[in-house]
């Protein structure tokens, strides 16, 4: 499979993320760009278009925008996904995400854990919804999705 050379994420407009958010969403970019797989379908009668490519992340008109163009910044696509299908898992892993920043502060090891892991699995979720929207459009694997999926619920509630 192919992969994502450049990710840009369009926040204008959004409010200023918090400073856990900021964190997530760099270490998410930094995993990203340093391993993933993502693809795209032929389309028509011709070839598939060959990556690495360029990733643009952006909502617009209440859609989720992926703009996808060549290593060289030729536009080789956008999909358009709504953001419908991924509301209640992002509020809910922006809940778990606040119950697991206040954890870390004040309680013990095993507590924290087990909030971790509601939180792992949550992002799993959001994984699976992103891979099955896309289905069709891109091909990439779960990691790819959970690193896509950070970086969308970023986008969503913008801090």
């Amino acid at each position: 499979m192919s992969r994502i050379c450049q990710i840009d994420i369009d926040d204008s407009g959004l409010p200023a993320p918090t400073a856990e958010v900021e964190q997530e969403r760099k270490v998410a970019v930094f995993d990203l760009l340093e391993d993933n797989s993502f693809a795209l379908p032929a389309r028509g009668e011709g070839p598939a278009p060959e990556g690495p490519f360029r990733l643009a992340l952006a909502i617009r008109e209440k859609r989720l925008v992926f703009d996808i163009q060549s290593e060289d910044g030729d536009k080789v696509g956008e999909i358009h996904l709504s953001l419908g299908p991924f509301r209640q898992v992002v509020k809910d892993y922006f809940q778990i995400c606040e119950s697991y920043f206040e954890a870390v502060k004040r309680l013990p090891p095993s507590q924290i854990e087990a909030i971790d892991m509601a939180r792992r699995g949550i992002h799993n979720e959001g994984a699976r919804i992103l891979v099955e929207r896309l289905d069709g459009k891109a091909e990439l694997d779960i990691d790819t999705a959970r690193r896509l999926f950070t970086l969308i619920c970023v986008l969503h509630f913008g801090g």
